[in-house]
């Protein structure tokens, strides 16, 4: 933290705001739906196989499939993630959303 990217305080401030922000919440994201076999991953390293991974969409008959680069999570490991996203109270992906 000895070199700033930004010449103003005030951006500095807003840029290590930001960024305190979307550790605590890939934190709260972790710890609330990871399965326990990848819940002691480092953020790097979800990122990296989650958000960085190439795919493409193909909608097939009234159905939808996600096919992913060899980089990805196994599709139990993804379903799992998606099941507990679902079930988070208020979530609109949900049944009952």
């Amino acid at each position: 933290m000895t070199r700033l990217s930004c010449h103003r305080v005030r951006s500095n401030e807003v840029r290590l705001w930001l960024s305190v922000i979307a550790y605590n919440l890939g934190n709260l994201w972790r710890r609330l739906v990871l399965p326990k076999r990848i819940d002691g991953w480092s953020l790097t390293s979800l990122q990296q196989r989650l958000v960085k991974t190439g795919g493409r969409l193909i909608k097939h008959a009234r159905h939808y499939w996600l096919l992913l680069a060899e980089s990805h999570l196994t599709r139990r490991l993804f379903g799992a993630m998606v099941r507990r996203i679902e079930a988070l109270p208020g979530c609109p992906l949900g049944p009952a959303g």
